[in-house]
Formats: structure tokens, sequence, C-alpha cells
């Protein structure tokens, strides 16, 4: 019978489309206060007629909050494209007149040294109702609308009690910059008469399409990387207000209903508390009665997890509170035919703003039993740090300062409590320096937060994960990491703590007038520093070989800015080195002859004159807009390159512009054999391409390379002649490598591991290519090891297919090289360590010996 309703409502109000107005949407029971305005008095039309745009969004709700005595409106932060990221705050007038206190008291229930003698009985709910971190699943940000006109406006006793007893933010757009992208793509392919065929071109973005944020990037995997402003003014908030309850409003496929948390129950988090999920459950109840009145099918406990803590969903998991994910069938445009009927944008516009009525009603029955949540997982850190065998974490290189800065701001912005370090630590053949290592106790507040963050899990309670199944934050940097137990930690290694760590500097080591002036290759961000010399056509030589002056010795991949043989630059070249020093974190030596003690002269032939990258990335059809967002990003934001984005169908034109071309995961059956010929045509000429995953594998396919992949087929399997059904899914999702980190042995005397501290490095994989070792084992630098997993899932059979495979492998083509990669390299911009491996391929690729290519 509900089925039934529920494809009459759907026809009736597709029917109906153009008479939509707000009956449709808010519920019964309730006046309104008429000079509260309407979305329609300030848009023209209502809620779901047309897609809310960022600005129209932005204009009502301004509108609105100045309106109402219960709205206070807030810009947060901004976006890449400059768009204001805003937060409503709403409650009682007599709350808002005493906001501050509240929001004190409320942020005392996190401090176990505190919440102690606060009296939860009278303290208001915090609750957050979140909206379309993916731009392109957009019936969240315009529930939002009728959210905020029903707390605006509604009148009576129900709605002054909720106002009276919390605290609601409305966080309208989680990503502004993709709302209104794809706003812009629906809005201009509306028909008057709408159109419900699913292949009208209203219904299919074009490449990259508004799910992600300008760089391409998908926000809601970004809420514990921290990598975008979107998310740190975001978290920046979530802990300013410490809420109880945060929503996540989400649209999944069009042929879907509603999905609400609970998600699967064997898919928690380990460190996510029971009564978490018994609170879920509850609130569950209200989202179930409440979409029954209307008529919604749904369901709970399918599909979706709660493991990756790096999700609106269940970061607030692990921070006290409870993340409620809702999933929406998306009409993706106006109007769109499913299974069940027609599935009209109201309609589904609707059902999130009922679920977040649900969400404010149950948050309201169980309030205290929320705050007393709150105070009571805060309370329950030092009995599970007690009896934790690991009483800190030490992490830091003293030769990559910028990656200790980056991951302890991301550690401090968590409310993660960190310390300098400071007194030597040895341990697991790593020396921890005072100055360039940091300290994280675990006996602290964010015990679990913190926890999660450096630990290393390989047993898992099921084997299908809906996002990655690890994240350990110090591979990921690639930083020397160690856990100190209570033999090693002791009051006397931990120093002051860091409310916000200062930027590294750097220096001069020598006086101006030199010989020559050498950068070396440890820095994060030395490539940035010797982009600048290379973008104005300075001289810049690499070292091969060891060089040493007697006092200092140079280690390969160093940069030689030899001065005499430009002296006519000498005065900008000098002056553009103290930018370097000032703006990159990167030590430059000056050098007073070109005489080595011992290793190479600074003129030895090893040497090898750079030339600055002329980059393009494959972008369009079939290229992973994540993965070329990636790129981008890395480019752009941290290295200040120009970075050409060029559509595949642009691969049979003049390409001598460039000299580096990259590849990213990419399924190209598109290109034309006239293109692969062109590209391979460019690289034999000597361009560089360096390529991963699958578009290491097209290179492949299209006889580009040589490169070998092996089988995925399981001959066990094969063998098998009777399966059950119900296992499909199951066993088929078992297979899947989603995200797990991995070990490589590297070979640090060549070009691609210049700079490179350990000869071991941990490496992100998310696929199941395997390439094949080269006949000349020259050709690959990096293998992973033969017993490489480190941290997360994988099945018993890929990991066989993993050991001792190659992670890179090089291959000659005419007189230019393709570099192969296995992984992503850049992976969501928080993998600084295999950063180190993309870059030494941009600059010094080009100078890898023929002899050590297939």
């Amino acid at each position: 019978m509900k089925k039934h309703l529920t494809l009459l409502l759907t026809f009736l109000s597709f029917f109906s489309f153009a008479q939509v107005d707000m009956s449709y949407y808010l519920p019964e029971g309730f006046s309104y206060n008429p000079d509260i305005p309407t979305p329609k008095e300030i848009l023209g039309y209502h809620p779901g007629e047309w897609h809310v745009s960022h600005d129209q969004l932005l204009y009502y709700m301004r509108e609105v909050s100045a309106a109402s005595d219960r709205m206070i409106m807030e810009e947060i932060g901004r976006t890449y494209e400059g768009r204001p990221l805003v937060q409503i705050t709403v409650s009682s007038p007599a709350n808002l007149a005493r906001l501050d206190q509240i929001k004190g008291d409320h942020k005392k229930l996190t401090d176990p040294s505190s919440s102690g003698s606060m009296n939860t009985d009278e303290m208001p709910i915090v609750m957050w109702l979140g909206y379309s971190v993916h731009g392109n699943e957009a019936s969240g940000s315009n529930a939002s609308l009728l959210t905020a006109y029903y707390l605006a406006a509604a009148t009576g006793s129900e709605i002054d009690n909720m106002l009276e007893n919390s605290i609601i933010i409305v966080d309208p757009s989680f990503n502004p910059d993709g709302l209104h992208r794809f706003s812009t793509w629906v809005n201009m392919h509306r028909s008057h008469t709408i159109n419900p065929d699913p292949n009208d071109r209203e219904y299919g973005e074009v490449w990259p399409g508004g799910r992600t944020n300008h760089y391409w990037f998908d926000l809601n995997r970004d809420w514990l990387p921290l990598q975008h402003p979107e998310s740190r003014a975001r978290i920046a908030r979530f802990h300013e207000w410490k809420p109880n309850i945060l929503t996540d409003h989400h649209e999944m496929g069009t042929n879907s209903t509603f999905f609400f948390q609970p998600g699967i129950p064997s898919r928690k988090f380990p460190w996510t508390p029971n009564k978490n999920v018994e609170l879920t459950h509850k609130m569950a109840a209200f989202h179930a009665k409440y979409l029954d009145n209307i008529g919604s099918l749904y369901y709970s406990e399918e599909s979706f997890d709660d493991f990756y803590i790096g999700k609106g969903s269940t970061y607030p998991d692990v921070n006290g509170s409870v993340g409620i994910l809702f999933e929406q069938a998306s009409s993706r445009g106006h109007a769109q035919e499913n299974d069940y009927g027609i599935l009209t944008f109201p309609m589904a516009v609707r059902n999130h703003f009922t679920a977040s009525l649900s969400t404010l009603a149950s948050g309201i029955e169980h309030r205290k039993e929320f705050l007393d949540y709150q105070k009571d997982f805060y309370r329950g850190a030092s009995n599970l740090a007690s009896n934790d065998a690991t009483k800190a974490y030490v992490f830091g290189s003293s030769k990559d300062l910028i990656k200790n800065y980056e991951l302890a701001k991301m550690l401090v912005q968590h409310k993660v409590k960190v310390y300098e370090l400071k007194s030597a630590v040895r341990k697991n053949g790593s020396r921890f320096q005072p100055g360039s290592a940091y300290v994280v106790p675990m006996n602290q507040d964010q015990y679990r937060l913190a926890k999660a963050i450096f630990e290393t899990r390989t047993s898992f309670n099921d084997s299908l994960f809906y996002d990655v199944s690890t994240w350990t934050m110090p591979l990921a940097f690639n930083l020397p990491y160690a856990e100190l137990g209570s033999k090693d930690f002791n009051s006397g290694i931990q120093g002051a703590m860091v409310d916000y760590p200062e930027e590294p500097k750097a220096q001069m080591i020598g006086s101006k007038g030199a010989y020559a002036y050498a950068i070396e290759p440890y820095g994060y961000l030395s490539f940035r520093a010797i982009n600048r010399l290379l973008s104005k056509k300075v001289v810049v030589q690499m070292l091969n070989e060891t060089h040493s002056d007697g006092n200092r010795t140079y280690p390969r991949g160093t940069m030689i800015i030899p001065v005499g043989v430009q002296e006519n630059r000498r005065a900008w070249i000098e002056n553009t080195l103290d930018e370097i020093v000032q703006k990159d974190a990167v030590n430059v030596y000056a050098l007073s002859t070109g005489l080595a003690k011992t290793g190479v002269d600074l003129g030895s032939r090893s040497n090898t004159t750079m030339k600055e990258p002329k980059i393009a990335v494959l972008v369009e059809g079939g290229v992973s807009s994540n993965e070329a967002g990636e790129v981008w990003h890395l480019l752009d934001q941290r290295y200040k390159m120009k970075v050409t984005l060029l559509p595949i169908d642009r691969l049979g034109r003049d390409l001598s512009r460039y000299n580096r071309i990259i590849i990213p995961n990419a399924y190209l059956g598109s290109v034309s054999d006239s293109q692969k010929k062109n590209l391979k045509d460019w690289i034999s000429q000597g361009g560089v391409a360096i390529a991963w995953k699958n578009g290491g594998k097209w290179l492949s396919d299209s006889e580009i390379t040589g490169v070998k992949y092996a089988s995925s087929t399981n001959d066990e399997e094969k063998k098998e002649a009777f399966k059950a059904y119900e296992n499909l899914n199951e066993e088929r999702g078992a297979q899947v490598t989603g995200g797990s980190i991995f070990e490589a042995r590297v070979d640090l005397t060549h070009p691609l591991a210049y700079g490179m501290e350990s000869d071991r490095i941990p490496l992100f994989r998310n696929h199941n290519l395997v390439m094949e070792k080269s006949k000349n084992a020259y050709a690959n630098p990096f293998v992973y090891t033969k017993n490489p997993l480190i941290s997360g899932y994988v099945s018993e059979e890929n990991l066989e297919r993993f050991k001792n495979s190659p992670a890179v492998t090089i291959s000659n083509v005419g007189r230019g090289k393709v570099i192969t990669l296995a992984d992503n390299p850049n992976f969501r911009a928080f993998w600084y360590g295999t950063n180190k491996i993309f870059m030494n391929a941009l600059f010094f690729g080009k100078a890898i010996s023929r002899g050590a290519g297939e």
C-alpha cells in the first residue's frame, strides 16, 4: 500500500509541477508569521521549481535572517572561487542574547576537568543541519530554504519549545562552488514543459560535473585531511560549537528511495562508542515516522557504512557527537523517470526537509541523553588512554620541516593536543630531535581521534568498505614516527604545547657574492623554489653524484645555481634566493668553489642541466576528474606552477609547447589511432609522459609502452563449479582494494628517489592493477616488498599478487620517456609523501638514463 501511495504522490506532484507551493512541503498544524518572507517572495519561485543557485541561496538566507529575531547569519569562510560560506544560528531571542554563555557552557561538556559540574537538565542541545556537500546532490541545499523559512516563521508552543531548548546551526551549502556549477547546468537545460526522459541533456552533466569543489575534490572526504578552505572553515566552526547532532544530506541513484542511518552494523568504526549507535537508532524511529506521514519509501542499515571518519556523517562520531547520513534518490534535474514512476525535484526536496524536521524533533525528545553522552564520551578518554600500551606518538623529520608543520597543523585544527619535543628520542631506528619533531600524548580528551589518526590496522570485522580502510597520517606524509610505551614516554621529553605550529624558517648559509649556490632536494617546497629560477631561464644544474666541499656533502638531486656563467644576472638571482628563503622554507647554501674535496666537481659531465617543466594534464572524457584535479591543485596551489588542463580531444593537435604530459587514472577508449600516434610521436621527440593506474595501462594497451600487466583472473575461482547466489556481492566486494597502505623498497640512487630519506616508502593503493617486472631490473626503481601490507584491508589473493610487483616502471620511447606509476601519488592532496615521487618525475624524470628504461 505504501508503494502505491508513493507512486500516486509522485505522479500527482509531476503533473502539478508548476503548481507546487509551500503547502506541499510544510507540516500541518502550524501557523506562519506573515512578516517572514517566503522563498518565492525573495527569489520569485517556490523551492523545487528551479534549482537554487548559490547566490540566490545566499540572498534568501540574508533576507530571512534579517527579518527574524530568531536568527543570526555569519560568514565563516570563503571558497576557492570567493563564494561565502555562511551559517545561520537559530534559537529563541532570549538564547541568542546570551549565545556566548551558552556556547561556553556547552563546550565545558567536552572538558573532563569542568564537565562534572555541568547540569544538563536545562542545557540546550546543539544541532547542526548540513546540506549538499556534493554540489550536484542539490535537493539538500534547496531544502535548506524551507528549513530556514520554517524555523523563522512557524509559530506555536511546539516551535517555541524547540527554540528554547536548542541551538540550531543551518549550514545551507557545504560546497557553494559545486552547487553553483550544477544549478547553472540544470537550469540552462530546463524546459518550460518538463521532460523526464533520462536521455535528456539536463540529466547528464558535462565533465567534471557539479559534485566537487573548484579543484574537483570530493569535499565529503576532506573532513579529516583538511586540505581545502571549505573544510578548514567547517572544522573550526565544529570545534567552536561541538554540536551534539550533525546531519549530512546527500543524493544517490535515481532508482533508489531514501536512506537514513544506522548504516551496516558490522562496518562501524571501532572507536565509535556503542552508545552512538543506540542514539542513532532512536533518531531513526523519528525519521521513519515523519517519512511515513508523507508516504515516502526508505531504508536503513544497508549500503552505507560508518568506517572512514573523514566524512560528514562519521567525523562527528569520534568527536562526541552523532553524525547522520541522509541519502535521497536523485532527480539530477527537475523530474526524471525511475522505477517508481517519475521522481520530481520537489519530492526530493521534501524528503530532505522532512528529515530535517525529524532530526530536530528527535534531538529535542532525547536532548538530555545526547548532552550526557557527549559529557561521558570525553570523560571516558582517560580510561581508554590508561589501558592503551601506547602512551604517545612522536613524529618529525629534520630534513623536511614543511611536512612536520603541515601534519602538526592538521592535528591542532582537530583540537588534538600536540607538544614540542623537549629532548632527543631514539626509537625503531629513527632519531627524533628537538626543533624538528612533535609529541602527541594519548592521555588527552581527543584520545579516540588521535588514536585513529596514528594507528595502523589490518584486522577488520567486515571485508567490505564504502571508502578507504585506512588513513594513517604519518605514513601518508612519509614522516618518521614511532609509538612510545610507558618505558619510552615521560614528562622529560614533552615540551610546550603547540597552540598553532610556526611556519618553518629557512636561511642563507654563507655569504652572497658566492661562486655558486645550492638547494638540496629534501624540502617539500624545494621544487617551488627552483621553479622560480627555471621560469626565468636561470641556469640550474642537478647533481647526479654527491659533491663535498669539505664542510658539507651535497646529495644526489642537489640543484646548483652557478653564478659565474650568468654573472650579468647575479643581482636578480640573489634577490630571488632571498625570496626562496623567506617563502619556500628552503635553505640556500653559498659555495665558494666548484672544486670538490670528495665526489664530483660542480662542472662535472654527470650533472644534468634542468629545464622548466611545461606541463599539461589530460582532462575530460574518461579521465578521473578527482585525480586530474589533484594534479591541478598540487601544482597551482602549492607549487605556484602553470599547468594546462588539456582536453583529450586535443591530443591530435600540436603538443610541442609542452615537455611533460600527465595522464591520471583514465579510461580512454574514445581516443583515436591518430591521436595515439601524435602522443607517441611527441614522446619520441623528447617528451616525458607520467601516468598511473588505468592511465598507464592505456599507454600499454595502445602500444606506446611495453609495460605488461598481470592477469586478474583467479584460477582457484574458475575451478569452483557451484556457488551460492546470496554470497555474490560479499565475495566480489571482498576482492575490492578500496584504499590501503603498502610498503615499497626504493633505489635511493635513482633520480625518482632523490631527496628521500629512507629506502622504504608507504604507498596508497585503491585498485588491483599489477604491473609485471621489466626484463631490465633498472627500469623498476620502486618495488613492493615481499610483505607489503602496512595498514588497511586487502584480500589474501590480491596481497599475493601485489608482493614484489613494480610500483614504478620506466619506458624509453624514442628520445623521450614514459614513467608509469602503479598508484596515484597525489591522493586527496594529503599524501605529501608520494607527492615527492610525482615532483621528482616532473623535474628529474628527463635525466633518467636510457639504460634504466625498458
